[in-house]
């Protein structure tokens, strides 16, 4: 019998081995879609654990449990287990959210690494808006506005100047003042945009190329008029967006529909339920316009939108990238789960 050793990998370990580099991680997810879009996967629904109905989220927060094997050359097993508390940067001085990423050898099923999630699904919540930017945003856009001045506001602003390089000047709204103006500098800096704190969702929208909303709010916090012609609108949060927002829409594209349908929070699931939206009407998911099966933007006047629910497989890549560097660089400690196993 053989020892079995696993590797840890802190956040700094995964920052080391490339984990917040949003080009590396947007080339991650085009792969992981094109996967997705072939079919070479495995995605249970995501298993929600809350304490109360769906509107206890915005409140006390939740956990949700993520496996999932990508196929392909990435090869790979796992799950994020991730936490979300609304409540921890105020009270706590805490990330809202937290995660651990497991990952399996998907021929033994042995554990192989567990490491920070955190940053990783960051990074790929970003990253992905990017992606669909590629496609399905204007490519002349210069002006984005953003509704939400948190961590995830920062990674979709990332991934936007990634995606669209021309991107020049951001208008941020937040309910809180003070956050939307420390967002401001710290993005500017960081990002070389002239990102603008401004005094209302309408405000930050109207005239925007670019609109993301990454809020946890539990009503609409964008209204159909504000959006323009050419706009691309990437809704990452829950119930965000008017109906009448997606009923203006000349064309939608999902990340991964049934996810969206299973989780039940956003927009579309809530006018699926209702019987407002059907199956039909989904023009694309991302990975068949990344692969080239169906089409992206046509129309520079056309107003897309777009709603990613988030799959494990987009955690799972990025991580596989992240330990095969850790290897290959010796990044990480190594920790054995048994000298020999008790039973076989």
């Amino acid at each position: 019998m053989f020892a079995h050793e696993l590797l840890y990998l802190s956040q700094s370990d995964v920052i080391r081995c490339g984990g917040m580099s949003m080009r590396a991680v947007m080339a991650d997810l085009a792969h992981v879609l094109a996967l997705h879009a072939a079919g070479d996967y495995v995605l249970p629904p995501k298993v929600v654990l809350r304490w109360g109905d769906l509107d206890s989220e915005g409140e006390r927060g939740r956990i949700n449990g993520m496996p999932g094997y990508v196929g392909g050359s990435v090869n790979i097993a796992g799950m994020k287990w991730v936490g979300s508390a609304p409540h921890n940067p105020a009270k706590y001085g805490l990330p809202r959210a937290s995660a651990l990423i497991v990952l399996n050898d998907p021929e033994t099923m042995l554990p192989l690494a567990v490491m920070d999630g955190t940053v990783i699904s960051a990074m790929r919540t970003g990253g992905v808006t990017g992606v669909a930017a590629r496609y399905l945003a204007r490519p002349d856009a210069t002006l984005a506005g953003i509704i939400g001045a948190g961590t995830q506001n920062r990674t979709q602003l990332m991934a936007l100047k990634t995606a669209l390089p021309q991107l020049a000047t951001v208008r941020v709204y937040d309910l809180s003042a003070e956050r939307a103006a420390a967002f401001a500098e710290a993005v500017s800096a960081q990002l070389a945009l002239d990102v603008i704190p401004v005094t209302s969702g309408e405000e930050a929208v109207r005239g925007a190329d670019v609109v993301v909303t990454a809020t946890t709010a539990k009503r609409p916090v964008v209204e159909a008029p504000w959006f323009g012609a050419g706009c691309f609108y990437a809704h990452v949060g829950g119930f965000e967006a008017e109906y009448e927002v997606v009923e203006r829409a000349d064309q939608i594209v999902v990340d991964h529909w049934e996810g969206i349908k299973h989780r039940g929070a956003q927009t579309l699931a809530l006018m699926h339920r209702e019987g407002r939206f059907s199956d039909d009407q989904i023009d694309a998911e991302l990975g068949e316009i990344v692969t080239g099966d169906k089409c992206g933007r046509t129309d520079e006047e056309a107003f897309i939108y777009f709603n990613a629910v988030g799959m494990a497989l987009d955690d799972l890549v990025v991580a596989k990238r992240v330990y095969d560097c850790a290897k290959t660089r010796g990044v990480g400690t190594s920790v054995r789960l048994w000298e020999e196993p008790a039973f076989v």
